[in-house]
Order: C-alpha cells, then structure tokens, then sequence
C-alpha cells in the first residue's frame, strides 16, 4: 500500500480543499456538479409541501452534544420537534419533573447530558417498521429508547466496561439487538493501573443489547471482550449475513497518546466480524463469565407513567481466544471510519479515512476464507483472515476522506467525502464511479430513508454537514450546522434544499410516514392512568401534609387549575405538585409553573399526570399559571400559593371558586 497519503499529506489536503470551499463559496452556492444550480428546474417544487398537506419522510437526526434528537419533515426540511434523550429540556420538563428525572440516572449519579450521535430504528426482517428509534450517549456510555407513538425516551440503559459509546447503537435484522462498542479501550474490570501500560492490557467491550420484541424493553445480553483498540462504528448483517456483525477498529497499534500520528501507521486495520448467532450458543453453553460491574437501567411505564431505576452489578462477557469461531478480523486500509452493509448483505463496505481507495469485503468470500483457515495470523487470539482471500472489489480513488456509505433500492452506493467536500455515487458489484455532486461543507455522516436496510426506501439523501462559512446569515463566532436534501431518484444527483439543524448532527434516519403516523397516539386514556398520584376527577382533589412534605393532588383543565389558591405552605416544606390533565382531546397539553421553582414547567399530556417540586424559601403569595396557550381564556389559568413562616399556626386550605372551610 504504498501509495497511499501520510495522514500529513490528507490534512494538507484537507486544508487546501476547505480553503477552496470557502473562497469559492459565492460562485459555487447552488451549483451542481452534474445537475444544474439548486434553483434551477423544479428543485423549489420538489420541496415545497402546501400548507395543510404532510411530508413524505419522517428524517430523525442526532443533536449530538445538544444530547438531543429532532424530528424534520422531508422533502420540505421543517422541524417538527426537538425529543430530549440525555439532556434536561425545559420546555417540556424532561429531567426536572419528578416521572422523568430517574431516566437520567446512571453509576456516576444524576448526569443531564450527552453527546448523542446515532439514531437508529427498529426493523422486522430487515426493514424499517416505525416503532422505537434508538440512539446513544456517547460520553457516559448509555443507549435510549425513544417509543414513536408519543415521541418520548422511554428507556435508557447504562453500558458496563465501556468509554466512549461510539458505534452504537446499531440493529439487526429484526431488532433481536442494539449492539454498542466502546471508543475508547479501558482496563476490564476497572482498576487503578498506569496508563502507560495501556497494550495489551486495556480492552474493548462490544455489548449487545436484546430487545423484547413486544415492548421494546432492552437488557444488556452480553458483552464480547475484545483487543484494546478503538471501536469506531458498526452495522448488522443482513440476508445471507443475517447473525453477524461488523465493527470498524482503528488504533490498531495500541497507542494512547497523539493518535493522529501514531495511531496512523499501520497499512491496515480492522473490520471486526462478530457471529452473534454462535455467541447464542456459547452463552447456552455456560462459556460466558460474570463480570462485576455497576450500571443503571431506567425505564419509563406508560401506564403508571413514571420512570423507575434499578441497578445491576454484573454482566456476562465472552472471551473470543475461548470461544472460536466468534469474531474474525478482515484487514482494512486505513482508520476505517463507516462500515456498511449493501441490501443484499454480501458487501461489507469499508471507508478508510487515509485510504484514497473504498474497500468492499465480500461475505461469501469471507466465509470460504474460514473454511480453508486462510489466516494470516491472529491478534489476542482472534484470527485475521488474509486481505485477498476477502475482498470482493474496490472503488478506486474515488475522493477524499471516504467515512460513510448509504444504498437505494437500484444497486446503488453513495459516499461520503469529508476532505474533497461531496457525494460520490458508485455501483455495487462493478465498482464503478456514476456521478458526484459537491456539499457545503465538509460532509460527515449522510442518509437515504432505508439506507442501511433491505430495502431502501429513499429517492433523497440527506448530507450532514460539518461546516457551513457562507451559506446562512452569520451568528456570532458560531454558525448553525447544516443538512443538504439531494434527490437521487434520477440517474444525476440534483440539490434540492439547505436547512439548519439542532446541535452538531451526526447520523439520521429517515422513514416514510406511512410507517409512523398510523402508531401515533393522540392522547392518554385517563381510565389507564395507573400513575400513583394521579386526580382524574376535580372532586377528588385535595392537599395533603406529611410533616413538612405537602402533596398536591391537581388537575387541568381548558380554562382553570383545580384547586387554584392553597394557603398554608411553610417555608422550608417539600411541595410536590402531581397535576393532571384531564383533557381527553388531541393536542390539548396544559403547562404548570410556579413562581420561584428551582426547576422548569410542566408540560402535561392529555390524560397524564406529572409532578413539579418546588421548595418554598420565603414567605408570601406566590402565583402559578399554564405555560402552554390551550384556549381563548388561557390568561385566566392562573391561581395563588400562600407562604408563611415556618412555625406558622397558618391552617391548610385550598379552594377553586368558593373558599372552604379550613381542612
């Protein structure tokens, strides 16, 4: 391999291509390297979608340090709504009303933050059928569970043995699991040890999540231990490798400092094919051990609609140099960034970061490479098969800085380019270049709806884009992050639209809504409302003291609070608000907040109940008021909370319309 570029050279590259990009930003806005400018044709027809009338694509696209995931309409590129996962949101109360906080409990403590880079939905037989969208955190390693029919987190669980939760959290075939490798290789189980001891002692922990197939809910199934290099990112098998999955590695050298340098010098590194069928057997077999380990698993239950935590001490983990026939290492020029897998499950796309060529594995080569033990060598015990007994072909020098690859339903293959700046469209099997069109700027990660399933639905690719320079009004030293909508359902691609996006995106995945919007549920029943503080009629309410914890049983309703004045809070009590809305109407949510909270609003569904604390520390008459205009006389939602002091004889009371006698 020795025409490949030093790492030097690529970011020389690099740095030249975005100086190019940027100077030449004007002349280049709009133009299309073989279809024409974006304002050319009917590119404006394409996206406009008339008022009233709906998307064809749901698009769900990562926040990535925002911790959040957004929901935008394709082609039209309209947001629809911002879902927290791992960070607090208080426009809707996530991670500060008192049903959502344990979701974002883990072994550190409470952590309202993380770095969410990769959505990913469920499947049954390899396509896309609407149910759950997973993503990670990849800081505090974590992956969640988002329920589609109401667009919340539902779940989140904590990953053991793991530091940096990168290549997750990716499905298979039929959601059997998520499966998460870890980033960043650490010593397994953890242990105060130098970190200039880092080969051949620290280790990689793949996890695979299983997931029940009726509720979603996920339980860490096993984990694989692995070589400590870095585990980049991951895709399943699909069709004749339906029961494998395939990580990319870099660092295969083991390095712990300046890995731009030194974490670059081998020609190859990894592909890591995982038989998670066989690892099924193994585990039937008794082969794996228990690791201790401490990690949180949160679950939300619709029907008590509160989210409880439960810690685990231990995980099951296989040792690969124990178990043959487990994991297998397919040589890769160089870093390799995505690994993708086309429909048809044969090709296993490899996107080497230095590498100036795209390297496709075949698995039918794969497997005979096993059979006739054409190895060359082993790394820890995992044998590595010999580069030309697995690869099936390979697109040469088709541009710079390949990282991800996304397929239609044609036997098409399109790239992503980060240092040449574009889409490069190719064809699985011949290997030959089709087409090519530029994106502003920097590419990282980009979408197909179905792209990485058995049967791509897209006729658009989304491009996500690192840098923007001169394509949006400035903001300050900072600039919104971008997505490209490019129509691909012609032999040339052609740039239909430009929109903003929330945080730094990283991954997308798209659907079309015929798979999603027959699920969506449109409000709660209060007959199924098991939550234990729950007021479903404005008889039942009242306020309850325990010592210096006050509960108030609330509810909401177009136009009023029930009750709307309660005296007799002391300062230094515990006030728990469990407000319910008992709306049974689509889109009639009411908001609760409270003058002085040290929290944010509620913000209630229709027939769900949430609960706000607040912690009075001053006397006087405090208001509160709903947060989410409901109806013409919403000013009118409004009522009063009495303080007094805290050896006050002041009485409880509480009324709506007529005062009562003190309770």
């Amino acid at each position: 391999m020795k025409n490949l570029p030093s790492p030097f050279q690529l970011f020389l590259a690099a740095g030249l291509t975005l100086a190019f990009l940027v100077f030449a930003g004007c002349a280049q806005t709009g133009q299309q390297g073989s279809g024409g400018g974006a304002l050319s044709g009917d590119a404006a027809s394409k996206v406009y979608v008339a008022p009233g009338e709906h998307d064809e694509f749901y698009s769900f696209i990562s926040g990535g340090f925002s911790g959040q995931l957004s929901v935008y309409g394709l082609p039209s590129g309209r947001l629809f709504r911002v879902i927290p996962v791992f960070s607090v949101d208080a426009e809707k109360g996530y991670g500060f009303n008192e049903e959502t906080k344990p979701l974002l409990n883990t072994s550190h403590g409470f952590i309202p933050w993380d770095d969410a880079h990769h959505p990913e939905l469920s499947q049954t037989n390899g396509e896309t059928d609407g149910r759950w969208c997973f993503i990670n955190g990849n800081n505090t390693p974590r992956v969640a569970r988002i329920d589609l029919s109401v667009f919340e987190t539902v779940e989140t669980i904590e990953l053991p043995n793991s530091g940096g939760n990168h290549s997750s959290p990716f499905t298979t075939e039929n959601t059997e699991y998520v499966v998460a490798g870890t980033r960043f290789s650490v010593p397994i189980p953890q242990k105060d040890m130098r970190i200039s001891d880092y080969a051949g002692n620290f280790k990689g922990a793949l996890s695979f999540i299983k997931v029940d197939k009726e509720t979603g809910k996920m339980n860490v199934e096993f984990q694989v231990l692995m070589p400590g290099f870095d585990y980049d990112l991951a895709h399943a098998g699909k069709n004749k490798s339906h029961g494998w999955m395939f990580f990319t590695t870099y660092n295969t050298e083991e390095k712990n400092s300046l890995l731009e340098v030194n974490a670059s010098q081998n020609d190859k590194d990894f592909i890591a094919a995982v038989n998670w069928k066989k690892a099924e057997e193994y585990l039937a077999q008794g082969k794996a051990k228990d690791f201790p380990a401490n990690y949180m698993h949160n679950y939300f239950d619709e029907s008590t609609q509160m989210a409880t935590s439960k810690l685990i001490t231990s995980v099951k983990v296989l040792d690969p140099a124990d178990c043959p026939g487990l994991v297998y290492f397919l040589p890769t020029p160089k870093s390799p960034h995505g690994v993708d897998v086309d429909p048809t499950g044969e090709y296993i796309i490899g996107s080497g970061k230095l590498s100036t060529d795209l390297t496709a594995h075949s698995f039918t080569n794969m497997l005979k490479a096993i059979d006739e033990k054409k190895f060359d060598g082993d790394k820890y015990g995992i044998p590595v098969l010999q580069y030309e007994a697995v690869v099936g072909g390979v697109v040469k020098e088709p541009g710079l800085g390949p990282l991800h690859t996304e397929f239609d339903n044609n036997g098409n293959a399109y790239t992503s380019f980060f240092i040449s700046s574009e889409v490069v469209k190719w064809k699985v099997g011949t290997w030959e270049v089709l087409d090519r069109i530029p994106t502003y700027y920097s590419i990282g990660h980009l979408m197909v709806p179905g792209g990485d399933t058995k049967k791509p639905q897209g006729k658009y690719l989304v491009a996500l884009n690192k840098i923007t320079k001169d394509r949006y009004l400035p903001t300050g030293p900072e600039l919104t992050q971008s997505a490209q909508l490019i129509d691909i359902s012609g032999d040339k691609m052609q740039l239909l639209l430009d929109f903003p996006t929330i945080g730094e995106p990283h991954y997308a995945q798209g659907i079309s809504a015929d798979r999603v919007k027959p699920k969506s549920k449109q409000f709660f029943k209060l007959s199924e409302n098991m939550h234990p503080y729950k007021t479903t009629s404005e008889k039942d309410t009242r306020v309850v003291r325990e010592g210096n914890v006050v509960r108030v049983y609330m509810t909401t309703i177009r136009s009023h609070f029930a009750p709307d004045n309660i005296e007799g809070f002391k300062v230094g009590d515990k006030v728990y608000f469990h407000v319910t809305n008992l709306e049974q109407d689509f889109d009639v949510p009411h908001g609760f907040a409270v003058m002085g909270a040290n929290n944010a609003e509620l913000l209630i569904m229709p027939g769900q109940t949430e609960t706000l604390l607040w912690e009075p520390k001053k006397e006087g008459v405090f208001p509160f008021y709903c947060t989410d205009f409901c109806s013409a006389l919403h000013q009118e939602m409004q009522g009063y909370l009495r303080v007094s002091a805290a050896n006050s004889p002041t009485a409880l009371k509480w009324w709506t319309g007529t005062e009562p006698a003190v309770q």
